[in-house]
């Protein structure tokens, strides 16, 4: 699968792509982390959430116990926007068969929504974040998903820190993690 998308011209962004960024981590994982799309690091890069946004993502998954080993790391989009702009309705039909595919080949007991355009296609809803997340919700196909706030937005807006982590202290509950001690 990583093969066809690598390969994949569905859509304008495949012109300006460096690489895509099919995805990383566990293939028997605990939760799957979907964001956004690739930013300017991953293009250059082929791997999800490198750079800033994604560091601040893996101190928030050591926070609950888990190592970017432990989990499987995607987008929504498996190609950069330019200016990383927020995606186009006809990219993510392009993508969204990947997904989908993804979810169902890994079979994880839970969906972390990173940011709006992750949580409002899972859910299919035209619901902002600010509204959705902090309460699992489950998509049509059955997938447990908690809706939170992408890390690049906290980064932005420092103050949203204390949501994200009561969001993942309720991913940590649901999925039996102990909270290591700081």
């Amino acid at each position: 699968m990583a093969e066809e998308v690598a390969g994949c011209n569905r859509c304008v962004l495949a012109a300006g792509r460096e690489h895509t960024v099919f995805g990383e981590g566990s293939h028997q994982p605990k939760l799957v982390i979907v964001g956004e799309a690739p930013g300017a690091e991953e293009d250059r890069t082929g791997r999800p959430f490198v750079g800033p946004a994604g560091q601040l993502l893996t101190k928030m998954l050591a926070a609950i116990g888990l190592a970017r080993e432990d989990v499987f790391i995607c987008n929504l989009l498996k190609c950069r926007p330019p200016g990383n702009r927020n995606p186009r309705p006809d990219e993510v039909a392009s993508c969204k068969p990947f997904l989908r595919e993804q979810l169902r080949l890994l079979q994880a007991p839970m969906i972390l929504a990173m940011g709006s355009p992750a949580a409002r296609e899972l859910l299919q809803t035209r619901r902002g974040i600010m509204s959705l997340r902090g309460r699992f919700m489950n998509t049509r196909d059955g997938y447990r998903v908690m809706p939170t706030f992408h890390p690049a937005f906290v980064l932005r807006r420092p103050e949203a820190k204390r949501d994200v982590w009561e969001d993942l202290k309720k991913v940590a509950a649901e999925l039996g993690l102990d909270i290591p001690k700081r």
